[in-house]
C-alpha cells in the first residue's frame, strides 16, 4: 500500500493561489522590464536582487550555512539549470511572443520533469497512466505552438522553442537537485542557487549588453522589482512552505494555475489575446497534467 499524499488544507490552497499569482505575473513583469532593458539585464537584475533579499532573510533567521565546499559547485550548476538558462530563454522568448503563450509553453516543465526523473531514478519510472499524461501534455504543447513553428523557422517560432527549452532545463534542474542538495535549509539553497546564477549572468550581461544605465521608466522598474522581490525571493519562500505542508505532488498543482493568471494579466494590462489554437493547446496540456497528477507514482521494488 502506498502512503497517501498530504491533505490540501484551506491554508495550502491560499498559498497555492498566492504562488500562482506571483509566478503567473512574472510573465507580465518580464514584458514590463523589457520596455527598458535587454533580456540579459532583466534576468541578471532579477537573480541578483532576489539573491540579496534571500540572503538577508537567511541572516535575519540565523539559518545555518553549508560547511562542505562542494556546495559551491552545486549552487553553480543549479544556478545555471534552474535560473540562468531558463530565465534567459523565457525572457528572450517574450521579446517574440505574448506572455500568455509563454506561460502555457512553460507549463511543459512538469512533463519534462517527469521524463528526466524517469530516466534518472528507478523509483520515478513511468506507469502507463503517467506516460499517457505526458504524451497528452506534449500533444497540447505541439498544438499551442502550431504547425508553422514545427515546420518553418521564424523569430516567433524561435521564441516559442526558447520557452520550451527553458522547461527542459527546469526538468534537468529538478533531477540534479534531488541528487545534489541534501540537508540544507530551503532558503539557503534558494539563495545559493540565485547567487550561482549571478556568476553566470553578470559576465554574459556585460559582454552582450554592457553596463546598465538604470535610466529606466516606471514600467520597467516596476517589472524589475517585482521579478526580483516577488517572483524570486517571495515565491521561493511560499514554494517551500507549500512543499513542507503538502508535499511535491500537491505543489505541482500550481503548474495548472499559472497560465490562466498569466493570460488574464497579459490581457488586462497589454491587451494580449490568444487565438483558438493556443486555448485548445492549453486545454489539452491541462488534461495531460491533470492525468499526470492524478496517477499514483509506482514504487520501486525492494528485495
Amino acid at each position: 500500500m502506498t502512503a497517501s499524499s498530504p491533505r490540501i488544507t484551506p491554508f495550502v490552497w491560499i498559498l497555492l493561489a498566492a504562488l500562482a499569482l506571483v509566478w503567473g505575473t512574472s510573465f507580465l513583469s518580464n514584458r514590463a522590464a523589457l520596455s527598458g532593458a535587454g533580456f540579459l539585464t532583466v534576468v541578471t537584475f532579477r537573480v541578483s536582487f532576489g539573491a540579496l533579499a534571500l540572503w538577508l532573510w537567511v541572516w535575519a533567521r540565523r539559518l545555518p550555512l553549508p560547511a562542505n565546499p562542494r556546495y559551491l559547485w552545486t549552487f553553480l550548476v543549479m544556478g545555471a539549470l534552474n535560473n540562468a538558462i531558463p530565465f534567459s530563454l523565457i525572457v528572450w522568448g517574450q521579446t517574440q511572443i505574448d506572455s500568455g503563450l509563454a506561460a502555457i509553453l512553460n507549463a511543459a516543465t512538469a512533463l519534462f520533469g517527469v521524463l528526466v526523473a524517469a530516466a534518472a531514478f528507478a523509483d520515478e519510472r513511468l506507469s502507463a497512466t503517467r506516460l499517457g499524461g505526458v504524451l497528452i501534455g506534449l500533444a497540447g504543447v505541439a498544438l499551442a505552438i502550431g504547425p508553422e513553428a514545427l515546420s518553418t523557422f521564424t523569430l516567433a517560432s524561435a521564441g516559442q522553442w526558447a520557452v520550451v527549452g527553458a522547461s527542459l532545463s527546469y526538468g534537468f534542474a529538478g533531477a540534479y537537485a534531488r541528487r545534489a542538495i541534501h540537508g540544507l535549509a530551503p532558503e539557503v539553497a534558494a539563495a545559493g542557487m540565485l547567487t550561482g546564477a549571478m556568476v553566470w549572468l553578470i559576465p554574459a550581461m556585460l559582454l552582450v549588453e554592457g553596463v546598465p544605465n538604470f535610466d529606466w521608466g516606471l514600467e520597467a522598474w516596476a517589472g524589475m522589482l517585482w521579478l526580483a522581490l516577488g517572483c524570486s525571493a517571495l515565491a521561493y519562500l511560499i514554494y517551500y512552505r507549500i512543499l513542507a505542508r503538502a508535499g511535491a505532488g500537491n505543489l505541482s498543482l500550481v503548474t495548472l494555475l499559472i497560465p490562466p493568471v498569466a493570460i488574464l494579466a497579459g490581457w488586462a494590462v497589454y491587451g494580449e489575446r490568444l487565438g483558438l489554437r493556443e486555448w485548445a493547446g492549453f486545454a489539452v496540456l491541462a488534461a495531460g497534467l491533470a492525468l499526470l497528477n492524478a496517477a499514483p507514482k509506482p514504487r520501486a521494488k525492494t528485495a
